[in-house]
């Protein structure tokens, strides 16, 4: 049965791959509800702009006023709640706007939702979802042990970020165990792919490298992070909504454990075969890889154990590291143009 989708965030990095894989794979129609803020794109999304599924307006989700204009406009049967501040190192110079989009919108969204939901009638009220998309960071440091993040795992953030996505995860299960709002929520490791805002670790070194700019490391680099390719994030994102039971919570990852010393190098390697640096004062890429003070408060490391979505729904990653970060690379040699464009837009 076709469904009318809204998105929020929609012209984000995870957000405009949802968008991409939906109306390019299903029937289902989507409202792109974004901001526009530094992280939101709509030339990412020019390959559906002119689809007739497809619909966006400019909105920021904490005007509760115009989000209820939203849902009375579109009458939506599935809400992805992607729209959030969520860049660590923004979070910790300048807290308050991930306090204000990741706290309060959510809480403007589920408030509207639940309105808009109370309101439905039999099977539109029994099939209505609303998946709210979190991270792994709400669980805190694993260290140096060898476990995994469940979904039982308890919280404990350490950044702005993770604190405030953290409690936005909390409201959205509030409203359901309160209000039985029918919620789902997700928590995702690492993403990677074509589109990711170049401030984010994997295209900054691709695009620093490439320009023979310095490519910085926190600390040693020993940090270790679970990759999961963007696109198979997406189609986990509409597996849950369309097949998952109400209240349930999901951990996606990629079984990818990597130190972030690890992936820059295997950056660097591979774009000496794709692009080597003939163009610059150096013989390799790896010339470039500059060690910085870490990052305050980070993270050792992350991992996710996502059995019970495998378990529940069969759901499983079509990429590894290896091959997701080649189409990775090549995407963004492809697509410099657009690299270009979104820098400039955010100087």
């Amino acid at each position: 049965m076709t469904k009318k989708i809204l998105i929020t965030g929609g012209a984000g990095f995870i957000g405009s791959a949802l968008v991409r894989h939906i109306i390019e794979t299903t029937d289902h129609y989507v409202m792109n509800v974004d901001n526009l803020t530094y992280a939101g794109n709509l030339d990412s999304l020019t390959s559906v702009e002119n689809n007739p599924k497809y619909y966006f307006e400019k909105i920021d989700i904490c005007d509760q006023n115009n989000i209820n204009k939203i849902f009375n406009k579109y009458n939506p049967d599935i809400i992805f709640h992607l729209a959030a501040e969520s860049h660590v190192d923004r979070s910790i110079s300048a807290p308050n706007k991930f306090i204000q989009t990741n706290i309060i919108g959510t809480y403007n969204l589920l408030e509207e939702a639940r309105s808009f939901w109370s309101n439905l009638k039999n099977n539109k009220k029994d099939s209505f979802r609303f998946i709210h998309i979190s991270t792994d960071e709400v669980y805190g440091d694993l260290g140096n042990t060898n476990e995994l993040f469940t979904e039982e795992s308890p919280y404990a953030p350490s950044s702005p970020y993770s604190a405030s996505k953290a409690s936005s995860d909390h409201l959205a299960r509030a409203w359901h165990r309160t209000f039985n709002l029918p919620v789902l929520i997700t928590n995702c490791s690492n993403n990677y792919g074509p589109y990711q805002f170049p401030e984010k670790l994997i295209p900054l070194v691709i695009l620093n490298a490439i320009n023979g700019k310095k490519i910085p490391v926190y600390g040693d680099g020993h940090q270790i992070r679970d990759w999961l390719y963007v696109g198979d994030h997406v189609k986990a994102l509409l597996k849950i909504a369309l097949e998952a039971k109400s209240g349930q919570s999901y951990n996606i990852g990629g079984r990818n454990e990597l130190k972030n010393i690890d992936v820059i190098n295997t950056i660097c390697s591979i774009l000496n075969e794709l692009k080597p640096p003939n163009h610059l004062p150096i013989n390799k890429y790896e010339e470039l890889i500059t060690h910085v003070d870490d990052r305050i408060g980070h993270d050792l490391r992350y991992a996710i154990d996502f059995t019970k979505l495998e378990n529940d729904l069969g759901w499983k990653p079509n990429e590894n590291f290896g091959t997701g970060i080649k189409k990775t690379i090549q995407w963004y040699l492809n697509n410099l143009e657009w690299c270009k464009i979104v820098v400039k837009n955010n100087q």
